[in-house]
């Protein structure tokens, strides 16, 4: 299994209600859902550099 790195969050509490009942919904810890909705995010922005590198163009890979 990955290493799991921990770090301090401040966050608004409205945002952190938000994201309880979200997580609630879909049966997660609050931290597994932000941890879900970030590694979404990275797959959104890989795909998208990916795209614009465009073909016979290296991508930013190993950032």
């Amino acid at each position: 299994m990955d290493e799991k790195k921990s770090f301090l969050l401040r966050i608004d509490a409205g945002l952190w209600n938000e994201l309880q009942a979200w997580a609630g919904d879909e049966l997660r810890s609050v931290n597994g859902q932000v941890e879900y909705i970030l590694r979404e995010a990275v797959k959104v922005r890989r795909r998208k550099r990916d795209s614009e590198a465009g073909p016979g163009r290296p991508s930013a890979g190993g950032r």
